[in-house]
């Protein structure tokens, strides 16, 4: 069979797209090992839009390296993980009733899984504070910030220096002029809008600030970059080490509900005082001294001993903070939803603003509403990413016809990642329902093992089925022939969204 070339005659872009798509194809079957379903969507897109799939594939589908990417390899980080392998250890037997994880006995199976997946330490002593209105919350934060005696640290996606930003980032500075040591790190993407004359402030006010992963294109890294993917979704504050905050609010005046097109911005962070805050300021270090970054010359070892304070329980709420990213060799966070999910016997209450689910998680809630489990799931009424909203509305449609119950939130946007299982555990932090949250970008998360926070958890879920509209069945399969190939299309491509 001879094959007929000629269509490229005199186009020398129709041939370098052709053998471009060739050499991705190759690459994408043979040399990345990625899921094949996100084999298939990259090849497809590859294929179906030559030039830009050429393009998005440069951008976003990148392997991260495996190589570890910290340079944090202090004395206490191995004490930490000698901890958390003694508690494992601990939990494989009857616990005694001396032990501070005898109250907890109950949780022992989730608690060593997280022990095992993620080296998450459990802390069983800490206070917990919910916050679901952003004023409220920044009102407390500054508070906080302002008594800090020590440290601060804070690790935000999106920080930007508009009114709310600008309170906090003049806060940080005015702390580090007092001999404060302030560090800020920002995601470069999320926080392109930041300026240049706020990070002047605080390095002249004796503050250290950088981004996380920075682009090696600095000079338009805020415009373009090639790392598009593996972002730093986390959303952390420390302050002295014995104060932690972690949630879905990032620092701008949108998060306050200032912003005409959300609206109301309906969100779920918590303060957690206790041991679990220590842990949190592990986690930033360990983000801080990124092996890529220029602010990882700081000699932190130096005062590790004010960085990771010897903290006294305040309270009874048991916390395993859990990070996932890629990393890490297990998707820690979407395990321990697996885990949760498959132990739920009565309830399961899920808020996302994405619901872009892989089909271990999607099996798993299909397995429990199939074994008489309710499920209810609020996601937004407004899309903040167009593209993404047709496939949310699908994936929970689908969920629908099992027997779960979908509302839309009304009341402005609905950012809050959180779930509650049967009244007795919770998940609170950066990590959304979707895949890019579970496989692209590092997120960080709490698991809480308290009935009374819970408890307060799905309260605010209930009031906010109030301000929702049920999304019902006839709702799902009345949907418009246009509906239907908008959510087709972007099921197929959702490995890559």
């Amino acid at each position: 069979m001879i094959y007929d070339y000629s269509f490229y005659n005199g186009d020398p872009v129709s041939v370098v797209t052709f053998y471009g798509n060739l050499i991705l194809t190759f690459i994408t079957i043979f040399m990345e090992r990625k899921q094949p379903s996100s084999t298939y969507a990259w090849l497809m897109f590859l294929w179906i839009f030559p030039i830009i799939g050429f393009l998005f594939y440069i951008m976003f589908s990148q392997k991260f390296s495996s190589r570890r990417i910290y340079k944090f390899r202090a004395q206490q980080i191995r004490e930490v993980k000698e901890e958390v392998t003694a508690q494992a250890e601990e939990l494989r037997e009857p616990l005694s009733k001396d032990s501070p994880l005898y109250p907890f006995r109950r949780y022992k199976d989730n608690i060593e899984f997280q022990n095992n997946v993620s080296h998450s330490l459990f802390t069983p002593d800490n206070s917990v504070e919910i916050f679901t209105d952003g004023k409220a919350l920044f009102m407390k934060m500054l508070d906080d910030f302002r008594a800090a005696e020590t440290s601060i640290n804070v690790e935000f996606y999106i920080l930007k220096y508009d009114g709310i930003g600008k309170e906090f980032i003049d806060t940080l500075a005015q702390k580090a002029r007092e001999g404060v040591q302030v560090r800020v790190l920002y995601d470069e993407l999320g926080s392109r809008k930041l300026p240049r004359k706020a990070r002047k402030l605080l390095r002249e006010a004796g503050a250290a600030e950088g981004p996380f992963l920075p682009s090696k294109l600095v000079t338009i890294s805020k415009f373009f970059t090639l790392r598009l993917n593996y972002r730093d979704h986390r959303k952390i504050a420390v302050i002295d080490g014995k104060i932690g905050y972690i949630g879905g609010y990032n620092v701008g005046d949108e998060y306050l509900g200032l912003d005409k097109k959300f609206g109301y911005w309906r969100d779920t962070h918590i303060r957690i005082t206790g041991p679990a805050a220590t842990e949190l300021q592990l986690r930033f270090l360990s983000d801080w001294t990124t092996n890529n970054s220029e602010i990882a010359n700081e000699p932190i070892k130096k005062n590790l001993d004010m960085l990771l304070p010897m903290v006294q329980g305040t309270g009874d709420v048991g916390i395993q903070i859990v990070a996932s990213g890629p990393d890490t060799v297990n998707q820690n966070i979407k395990q321990g939803y697996i885990k949760m999910i498959n132990d739920a016997k009565h309830h399961i209450y899920i808020t996302s603003p994405y619901f872009v689910l892989d089909e271990s998680i999607n099996e798993a809630l299909r397995i429990a509403l199939l074994s008489g489990v309710e499920v209810e799931i609020i996601i937004p009424d407004k899309p903040d990413h167009p593209f993404i909203y047709p496939t949310t509305l699908s994936y929970a449609g689908q969920l629908i016809t099992y027997g779960a119950k979908v509302y839309t939130y009304q009341n402005g946007f609905v950012h809050a990642k959180l779930m509650c299982i049967d009244d007795e555990l919770s998940v609170v932090g950066s990590c959304n329902f979707d895949i890019r949250s579970f496989s692209l970008n590092f997120e960080c998360s709490a698991f809480l093992y308290s009935r009374d926070i819970t408890a307060q958890l799905i309260s605010d879920f209930e009031h906010d089925t109030t301000l929702s509209r049920h999304y019902s069945l006839n709702d799902y399969l009345g949907r418009s022939s246009v509906q239907k190939m908008k959510e087709s299309l972007s099921r197929l491509l959702a490995p890559v969204l």
